[in-house]
């Protein structure tokens, strides 16, 4: 080559750094948690997939969706869930998914658990945390507002403990992380958002992966991945429940669209603090619902040590292997429903969000209605019991996976 010549190479780089790089198409963000998910289930030993059984199931819960005519909407159906489709219920969004974990009660007794009274009813779980946001905001103080968790005179620990309070004698659990948790993406946004969580979103430009990883990289509590044989694997679960929530909230529009959607993946239950401190709490069996599903449905199985220690009701440390191959297992499950669900039905529009929200929205009805999960039907015998999941207040066993295998 004559040193008149240009580098190729050289040229190359200098339109790329310039934008100048003409027809290639730009990388899109990518959220791996898919990947991550597969390399799980296929290193998994203590969790497995029935094939038959996913199929089965994949076509009994498309069946019941389409019944039900299951879609975004339900989310704001939901009573405590904001209905206004504005900015307002962007920062709502923000907050609740920034707390959103660890509602397992300290006891056992349903008469101290944590729980909040408003509206007229007494809310317990996940609810709890809802319908404190949206007492507060009647009572007027401004708590999705990132800025006043920011006020040192404004904003104490005792006025957060007075908006989180319960109508029992127990306190909301691990209310001290929550808070650090507030005060820490508080800080975040001042810093490096302008104080606002829309311009995270703003800075996402419609991609549900780049809000995954901007949520991940710069808010610590968002970030969710372990060590797995040998790989670091990514599960991201309220990163991606945040992303769910503002899609299925405006239905995919506005604040909602996400051109990547589909990227998401079900959302693996665990106890998810950051930095796994010491004041972290253990995984329970109770805590994963999907799973739960799965199981009573014939799409997971499971080890003999793992299925005795679920039936034993013992906790599972986190960032154990039995708590990461579940998740990944659970995610990979999902993917695999959707793509049967597709390929039975080319023309409807389904992904992993709607099946998780679906299939937890299930659960959480049939725990409202004091049934225990699962009961499972076996050649051998006329019922099966698998008891994976007691609750700590409600009793009663039903048999849900005959509604599914009769379709």
């Amino acid at each position: 080559m004559s040193y008149d010549e240009p580098e190729q190479d050289l040229l190359e780089l200098l339109r790329e750094s310039l934008g100048m790089n003409g027809n290639k198409t730009p990388q899109r963000p990518s959220i791996q948690v898919l990947e991550d998910a597969e390399y799980v289930y296929d290193n998994a030993i203590d969790v497995a997939l029935d094939m038959q059984g996913t199929k089965a199931a994949a076509c009994g819960i498309y069946k019941l969706m389409q019944e039900k005519g299951y879609s975004t909407r339900d989310w704001s159906a939901q009573e405590l869930h904001p209905k206004a489709k504005d900015e307002s219920t962007v920062d709502f969004i923000f907050l609740m998914d920034l707390l959103n974990f660890s509602f397992w009660p300290t006891t056992g007794n349903p008469e101290t658990v944590y729980s909040v009274d408003y509206r007229g009813k007494t809310w317990t779980g996940y609810w709890t945390l809802v319908a404190a946001i949206q007492r507060a905001l009647d009572e007027g103080v401004p708590i999705t507002n990132p800025s006043f968790w920011m006020d040192d005179s404004g904003c104490t620990d005792d006025v957060l403990r007075h908006v989180f309070r319960s109508s029992t004698a127990e306190e909301m659990p691990l209310l001290a992380d929550r808070i650090r948790c507030m005060r820490e993406a508080g800080y975040i946004l001042q810093e490096r958002f302008r104080g606002s969580f829309l311009t995270v979103l703003q800075h996402a430009e419609g991609s549900a992966a780049a809000l995954v990883d901007l949520l991940v990289s710069n808010f610590r509590c968002f970030d969710d991945a372990h060590n797995f044989e040998g790989r670091r694997v990514r599960f991201f679960k309220r990163a991606q429940i945040l992303v769910a929530d503002l899609w299925a909230c405006f239905e995919g529009e506005s604040f909602g669209f996400f051109q990547d959607i589909d990227q998401i993946t079900m959302f693996a239950g665990t106890w998810d603090l950051p930095d796994r401190a010491p004041t972290a709490p253990r995984s329970r069996p109770s805590d994963y619902r999907i799973p739960q599903m799965l199981h009573s449905l014939g799409c997971l199985s499971y080890s003999p040590p793992l299925e005795s220690s679920i039936r034993q009701f013992k906790t599972i440390e986190s960032g154990h292997s039995w708590e990461i191959q579940l998740r990944g297992c659970s995610i990979w499950c999902v993917e695999l429903l959707k793509r049967e669900m597709l390929r039975n039905n080319p023309k409807t529009h389904i992904n992993a969000i709607l099946i998780d929200f679906f299939l937890y929205d299930t659960m959480k009805g049939l725990e409202e209605k004091g049934r225990e999960i699962f009961i499972r039907a076996s050649e051998d015998e006329s019922l099966m019991l698998i008891m994976w999941y007691v609750s700590p207040y409600l009793h009663g066993l039903v048999h849900i996976s005959s509604e599914f295998q009769r379709n």
